[in-house]
């Protein structure tokens, strides 16, 4: 897993950098997703959702703050993988409802801008003060350090570690690393190995998101007021982010080798995903934080591995929900009641499923009650007259926006009653808002019946009583 990857920033998805060419080698041999979603762009949500299976409306982990106050499920993947004999293991950033002590071998804790202290040698030490002095910025020069010293290159040398100690017995591991999240910055030479005059244009403009208003507007504002002119240097932020992810390329293939040379790689099934997008100068912003639009909500997914086919899955609409149940029919072991997400695995080994199950998908954004409008400044975790910026804030996350994806078609609908339909073929920056159109009547009515669909499918079904519920095969309504 990495963290705020978006989707598109792969060569075979049109992007002019070659960003990780052996990540797209190794999705070439398994199955290769083009329409992952995540259930909710933010990342203490969204990995909330990938270990239970559930919706966040449903695990009731909407922000990123006390997730183990307020989580519900039944049983999650790490409690379905021991109960299949597994051990569980944790190699890099957490940053979910699991506590240290849920892993059997824990390698953290990791965060953005620091690795354990208590592992740290002088120079790692001497690093993970100079990135958190860079405070989420850009950098302007490469990083100062080696290689050795970031923390993906010693994530997966823990995970490495991992590894060599579970060759007697089955075992999973979550191989998580902090980047392409900022802050931004690599050392030679993935800083400067793609230029800033090479990154393709991007989408909407500073002057694009203050005239959407609301929750988008305020965001500008925000990083404006904190980082007067940041958005003059987008192309450079581009170009760090695209080398930080071939960075990241090459400690995957680090950790593949080893895999190889300790006679594993065969026997073992492979994911590479991330939590959520970045805007990465899309709408003049960076990070995440207002709305659903596709750079946030569309994530990389490959699934490789014994019995998974070779497969470029273009039509499918799958999420992060989804990889908990295909776990679990992978393992030959029962869905848990409360799952919501669908099974691949008939997908991925080349079995025949509905497609109409998965024509669609969904997703949200926010911790509910009113929306607070442009001029509005509540207390905010990070005093909003500081430096620091917190985008992930009162402002932005409230209200509630749900999001619907199909066919061509991209749907939004907020808890206000306001509505967005987009034509993806013929404005994939979401620009032209065609709600309310005449000439798009049918098509919106459609939209906001599978909308309405998939919200009444995701109402939480738990807890379970006396009552028998008619539990769907697969996880799948469509059958």
């Amino acid at each position: 897993m990495t963290d705020q990857q978006r989707a598109d920033f792969f060569a075979s998805e049109g992007f002019p950098a070659d960003t990780m060419p052996f990540v797209e080698a190794l999705g070439a041999t398994g199955t290769r997703f083009r329409r992952a979603y995540t259930p909710m762009p933010t990342c203490t949500p969204a990995r909330s959702s990938l270990l239970t299976g559930r919706f966040p409306k449903a695990s009731r982990v909407k922000q990123n703050w006390s997730p183990a106050e307020s989580i519900t499920f039944s049983k999650d993947l790490p409690g379905m993988l021991r109960d299949a004999g597994y051990s569980v293991n944790l190699a890099g950033k957490n940053h979910s409802y699991l506590e240290a002590g849920a892993f059997d071998f824990h390698g953290g804790p990791y965060s953005h801008t620091n690795g354990p202290a208590d592992r740290a040698n002088a120079q790692e030490q001497a690093f993970d003060q100079w990135l958190f002095d860079l405070d989420h910025h850009v950098a302007d020069a490469p990083t100062p350090f080696p290689l050795e010293n970031q923390l993906c290159y010693r994530i997966v040398s823990d995970a490495i570690t991992c590894v060599d100690k579970n060759r007697e017995k089955p075992f999973f591991l979550w191989l998580s690393l902090p980047e392409p999240h900022n802050p931004y910055q690599a050392p030679e030479p993935y800083y400067s190995m793609f230029s800033p005059e090479d990154m393709p244009e991007r989408v909407g403009s500073p002057q694009s998101t203050i005239a959407r208003g609301g929750h988008w507007q305020w965001l500008q504002t925000l990083f404006e007021e904190k980082r007067p002119g940041y958005d003059a240097e987008w192309r450079k932020y581009r170009a760090v982010y695209a080398g930080m992810l071939r960075m990241i390329d090459d400690q995957v293939a680090r950790f593949v080798d080893h895999l190889k040379a300790s006679g594993q790689f065969d026997n073992t099934i492979l994911i590479f995903l991330s939590d959520h997008g970045d805007y990465a100068g899309d709408h003049g912003l960076q990070r995440k934080g207002a709305g659903l639009p596709e750079c946030l909500v569309r994530v990389p997914l490959i699934i490789r591995g014994p019995g998974v086919q070779q497969d470029l899955n273009e039509t499918d609409f799958v999420s992060l929900v989804d990889l908990f149940p295909t776990l679990c029919e992978a393992l030959g072991r029962d869905i848990p009641f409360g799952v919501q997400g669908r099974s691949l695995w008939p997908m991925l080994t080349g079995e025949r499923y509905p497609a109409a199950e998965f024509s669609s998908i969904y997703a949200e954004l926010g911790i509910g009650s009113l929306p607070y409008v442009t001029d509005e400044r509540p207390e905010l975790h990070f005093p909003y007259e500081g430096k620091v910026i917190d985008e992930l804030n009162s402002v932005t996350q409230s209200g509630n926006l749900k999001m619907v994806r199909k066919g061509r078609w991209k749907l939004l609908f907020d808890v206000m009653g306001h509505g967005e339909l987009y034509d993806l073929e013929a404005d994939p920056g979401e620009l032209d808002n065609l709600f309310g159109q005449p000439q798009h009547a049918q098509t919106q009515m459609d939209m906001l019946q599978t909308l309405l669909a998939w919200s009444i499918r995701t109402e939480d079904s738990l807890p379970r009583a006396k009552y028998l519920p008619k539990v769907p095969e697969h996880g799948w309504y469509h059958a």
